[in-house]
């Protein structure tokens, strides 16, 4: 062995593997991904790496399988697994310590092996039974693998959470870029049909989170006509393939129980009206703040029945402690959410960060929470938590990177001609009729729209 660790790393590839485990063959319910490395190599042996990583639904007892080349290779040991090799196809089992994979888990397997002649890559990865998607080599350029068109609603349809992700109806797992609204109390002009044509059609936008407060001259003054400026704006997003998230945006106070009452006579009434679309999700509590998690999950548990019993199908989106931060701003972290969630299912929790004032303790927490909780950024901004300052391009594309990379969806706050850094358009934009030239465009907009306008990636099989 000492001679094998001695030896030099000698090629790295990697192979997605198709999705697995869904309720019927045609409709693969997790993903995942093998990382297969030849980590040593000596006349005659070599010593291979296999990291399993599961990308979709959580998946308890597993079978890796793979086909060694023509050329007189043979498995000699394995760890990590239960090893077994039939004719040219080697067999890993998994242990009882890792054959359950929670979504986003990995497993590092191994394996030495011996070859006569050439050493060439395995071929014919399979998982469970189902084949790979390609081989180990990479894949020839070819077809988009993902040719879903027209609007993000007629791709991916009603969604719902697979393991810790937000899942298309093909039960893949997607990421969705967009917009908040500011307070429709005050920026209710900039929320006209041609606004909502650039967003979805030059800003290319899978959604808009509408931001309806509930104080601040907002829906407790008027509940009647705040439930119908909504379904407005939730109509608007749907006739142009945009999904909509309505957001009961409490601030002040931040104990969400103060509005308990009007939550759940608004949400029965959303819910009830827009139970048969497939474009609504439903965020029932923007930034708790000076409460305790389990007083966020209380009410939570009295809100999700009501949304229940009229739509018992779309997503839930719940706040979390220290405005929406995971705890994180209130000293805490993801475990009090991990070790007491929400007594509900296909709920995903808040993450909210301002980008110049939440940076490596932020991202870091993010980062171990998405292997554990489903996540979903309804707010974020380029600048400070007050919402000015100036913008923080370097931590801004940091965390936008890290949100690509983890498949979390986000709305940048927000689609608004506000007079404060944070907004996307220039004070005055809103009287006008563009929403998407550069002249229009603050900086934060600019940056912002450069990366919700690239190519969405919806899987489709």
């Amino acid at each position: 062995m000492k001679r094998i660790v001695a030896l030099l790393a000698t090629c790295a590839t990697a192979v997605g593997l198709t999705a697995l485990l869904g309720p019927q063959p045609a409709a693969a319910a997790t993903g995942c991904k093998v990382d297969y490395t030849v980590t040593s190599q000596w006349q005659g042996g070599f010593q291979a790496g296999v990291k399993v990583t599961n990308l979709g639904e959580p998946v308890t007892g597993w079978t890796l399988k793979f086909s060694l080349p023509d050329s007189g290779q043979k498995l000699v040991q394995g760890w990590n697994a239960t090893w077994s090799q039939s004719g040219s196809t080697v067999s890993a089992v998994g242990t009882d310590w890792n054959r359950t994979l929670a979504t986003g888990a990995s497993t590092d397997l191994g394996f030495v092996g011996s070859f006569t002649g050439s050493n060439p890559k395995p071929s014919a990865f399979t998982l469970n039974g189902v084949a790979c998607t390609g081989s180990v080599e990479e894949p020839p350029p070819g077809p988009d693998p993902n040719p879903g068109t027209g609007t993000p609603v007629d791709v991916n349809g009603q969604l719902h959470v697979c393991g810790v992700n937000l899942c298309n109806q093909y039960n893949r797992p997607i990421q969705l870029r967009g917009m908040s609204t500011h307070g429709i109390q005050w920026f209710g002009k900039c929320y006209n049909n041609a606004a909502l044509d650039a967003l979805a059609k030059d800003w290319k936008a899978d959604l808009l989170r509408i931001a309806m407060y509930v104080q601040e001259d907002g829906y407790e003054t008027d509940p009647a006509g705040f439930t119908s400026r909504v379904n407005s704006l939730v109509d608007m997003a749907e006739a142009r393939g945009m999904y909509a998230l309505i957001d009961f945006h409490t601030l002040t106070p931040g104990d969400p129980n103060y509005n308990l009452d009007r939550a759940k006579t608004f949400f029965a009434s959303v819910a009830a009206r827009n139970a048969a679309k497939k474009n609504v999700i439903y965020e029932i509590a923007n930034e708790p703040n000076g409460v305790s998690w389990t007083a966020i999950k209380n009410y939570a548990e009295q809100v999700i029945p009501v949304i229940r019993a009229a739509d018992p199908d779309a997503v839930v989106i719940v706040g979390t402690r220290g405005w929406s931060s995971l705890g994180v701003s209130d000293g805490s972290n993801e475990t009090e959410v991990v070790n007491n969630p929400v007594n509900a299912t296909n709920i995903m929790y808040t993450f909210h960060f301002y980008a110049a004032s939440h940076k490596d303790t932020y991202r870091a927490t993010v980062s171990r929470a998405a292997s554990k909780l489903p996540l979903f950024v309804t707010e974020f901004g380029t600048v400070s938590a007050t919402g000015g300052g100036a913008m923080d391009r370097s931590s801004t594309t940091a965390w936008l990177d890290l949100l690509d990379q983890l498949k979390i969806s986000y709305a940048n706050w927000t689609y608004s001609d506000a007079d404060e850094s944070s907004a996307a358009l220039k004070p005055g934009t809103c009287d006008g009729t563009d929403y998407s030239s550069s002249g229009v465009l603050t900086e934060s907009g600019a940056l912002v729209k450069s990366r919700i306008s690239t190519a969405d990636s919806f899987p489709t099989s």
